[in-house]
């Protein structure tokens, strides 16, 4: 039966931002030095007649998204951001009234064709991948949720519940689901505080030796300055994955660094996570790399919390790949694999033990996923995709609503920090880092979190 919550878009809008990096960013092989961001502005009214606007925004991330080996960035850039203008012209198009959830359910049904659409319009070698394509609809995702949780007066994440949505999961994952609903399994109260995972890509320096020319903005550029300006306790460190000798003395570089800044600041316990953004060639090269870094530094390995998609993402193309035995060491994690239940139900299958949230799949998805992942007691953790601004507080409300996540990343501050300074006036504790955390308790208002 229809709730009186549910909404109806009566409006929607996209517009896009321009930023450069202040410094590139390299993972799996290819190089960052600009975002462009999608915002989207939604106008909706639920049965009491109630109108208010929702927010959502995401970098395009073509890079990461879509890796193509015959396309250029601008090609793939281009073309997200017509699947975006074509979504919106679908989502402006429907008149039923219904949850964001259903509403996103529906129209992501047209995905696949509108992706095909695009690649011919365009005259494109390819059409766009499952992950290009959640990305580029996100912020419409996004939007819907943040509208319908402003329009009721309650928070998204409180607004998950069978009061709310007509369908339990079982309508969109499986059988196992029957009778539960997201409100099973996400918090009621964001978490207070989490810890700030800072990302160290492959040309970062880790000391002032490493610094070529200064980029003298006032901000950090150096590892062990980040460390002591932000307090940092969780490094995220990109790796080849195709150069085992460079990936090994890699991590043993950036410990060293981080002992030396960690003791200079009487801090005892420190984190890392490892991305091999899918360059291995096979799992031997994942537990050749752990056992290394085991025997030259027991400290070191005790510190890796996970190991971020090691190989390929097209897991039925490589059946291969199996991930049982690099799981008994460390929580290997799925992340641009993961684009639906019967992706992460694959990964499971393969040997994968935990998944890697991210809101730049879309809201729903990643609720999707957070409930199956905790369903199934995989590790969870909260991936970003170098999101600024509002898709920082995004990506951060939603690591703060996951039972069992532990730590969000957030690196826009890094690389496109300017992007941030607006919303770093209304939320400091999010942008201003001092103790190594970002305050996640602030983004507790109506919608995904009253920003």
């Amino acid at each position: 039966m229809p709730r009186t919550t549910d909404i109806r878009v009566v409006d929607i809008n996209i517009s896009y931002e321009d930023h450069p990096f202040r410094t590139p960013l390299k993972f799996g092989g290819r190089v960052m030095d600009k975002h462009r961001l999608v915002n989207v502005e939604v106008t909706v009214e639920n049965k009491a007649k109630q109108h208010a606007v929702g927010f959502g925004s995401m970098p395009v991330g073509q890079v990461w998204a879509w890796p193509s080996a015959t396309l250029t960035p601008d090609e793939t850039s281009a073309a997200m951001t017509d699947f975006s203008e074509r979504i919106v012209r679908l989502v402006d198009g429907l008149d039923e009234y219904g949850h964001p959830i259903d509403l996103v359910f529906h129209v992501s049904a047209e995905y696949h064709h509108s992706a095909k659409v695009i690649a011919e319009r365009r005259k494109l070698s390819e059409p766009l991948p499952e992950l290009a394509q959640l990305v580029a609809a996100s912020p419409i995702d996004a939007a819907l949720h943040d509208a319908f949780g402003k329009v009721n007066d309650v928070n998204s994440y409180n607004a998950l519940s069978k009061e709310f949505m007509a369908r339990d999961l079982s309508e969109y994952l499986d059988e196992q689901f029957q009778g539960e609903y997201l409100d099973q399994y996400t918090l009621r109260e964001p978490k207070a505080r989490m810890p700030l995972y800072h990302l160290v890509g492959a040309l970062d320096p880790l000391t002032s030796g490493d610094v070529e020319k200064k980029i003298g903005d006032g901000l950090p550029e150096t590892l062990a300055e980040w460390i002591a300006a932000d307090g940092l306790t969780h490094l995220k460190i990109k790796l080849n994955g195709d150069d085992l000798d460079w990936d090994v003395q890699r991590v043993l570089a950036i410990d060293a660094v981080a002992t030396e800044a960690q003791q200079q600041r009487g801090c005892s316990e420190w984190f890392y996570s490892t991305d091999f953004n899918e360059k291995c060639a096979s799992v031997d090269y994942v537990l050749d790399f752990l056992k290394q870094i085991q025997s030259k530094n027991p400290a070191a390995y005790d510190r890796i919390q996970y190991v971020e998609q090691p190989t390929h993402r097209n897991l039925k193309a490589h059946p291969e790949n199996k991930m049982h035995q690099a799981a008994k060491l460390k929580p290997i994690v799925i992340d641009e694999s993961l684009v639906d239940y019967e992706s992460l139900l694959l990964a499971r299958e393969q040997g994968y033990s935990g998944v890697a949230l991210k809101a730049c799949k879309g809201q729903t998805e990643a609720l999707f996923a957070a409930a199956a992942a905790q369903k199934f007691g995989m590790f969870l953790c909260v991936q970003d995709l170098t999101c600024p601004g509002y898709s920082f507080l995004h990506s951060a409300s939603l690591a703060a609503r996951i039972p069992g996540v532990a730590a969000i990343e957030g690196n826009g501050r890094q690389y496109c920090p300017a992007a941030n300074r607006v919303w770093g006036h209304d939320f400091p504790g999010m942008f201003d880092i001092t103790d190594g955390t970002v305050e996640t308790g602030l983004l507790k208002g109506f919608g995904l979190g009253g920003f």
